[in-house]
């Protein structure tokens, strides 16, 4: 946690940054995590969500799903399993580490270059187009944890995932998977790469 200058290393999935580009997160602000997570429906064709969908398809057979609605399903639980992972994390933040920032309202960065690489080659497995990675300069909050130590997407209990979310919070340095939450004014001091051409 700081509130002083610093540089990290950022990865650009969305709209191409430029250099001297100012951006200012705040906790008023929402990034694309919140967006994909909170914002975004999952429907059929017929408009129909999740839970029509289960009742219009319900027999005594069972669950008759084709492919279309299966797959909205699956698209639905895996975002609402990540939204209540994600709401978890922040209700743990807000009680117990309210200096951090957001992991909703922040930009997201790695310390080195090495470790900014290991995020491009997991985007990179996931088909997610990276188009720059670039130096940030920021006057603002941070705070660096391991995406490791999230909770897990199961079904253990709850009150499990918030002791997970703790672990996340607390002071590790295992760091398998480093991340780093930045808020506060962010300026493109570089562009170190570029693989939009």
């Amino acid at each position: 946690m700081g509130e002083d200058q610093f540089f990290v290393y950022h990865i650009v999935t969305r709209n191409k940054m430029r250099l001297g580009q100012i951006i200012h997160f705040d906790e008023n602000q929402y990034n694309t995590l919140y967006r994909f997570f909170f914002e975004n429906e999952q429907v059929n064709s017929k408009g129909e969500d999740f839970t029509q969908i289960l009742q219009n398809h319900y027999t005594n057979e069972g669950l008759n799903l084709d492919k279309a609605n299966a797959d909205v399903v699956i698209k639905y639980l895996g975002q609402t399993t990540r939204a209540i992972r994600e709401v978890i994390v922040e209700m743990v933040r807000l009680k117990e580490f309210p200096h951090y920032p957001s992991r909703l309202s922040c930009l997201y960065a790695a310390k080195t270059y090495e470790d900014v690489l290991k995020w491009k080659k997991i985007f990179d497995s996931f088909n997610r187009k990276v188009l720059q990675i670039v130096k940030l300069k920021v006057v603002g909050n941070y705070f660096e944890g391991d995406e490791v130590l999230l909770p897990k997407e199961d079904g253990i209990s709850f009150s499990k995932k918030i002791d997970q979310a703790r672990e996340y919070w607390s002071d590790n340095k295992s760091n398998e998977i480093p991340e780093i939450l930045i808020n506060g004014k962010i300026e493109v001091a570089e562009i170190i790469d570029d693989f939009s051409s």
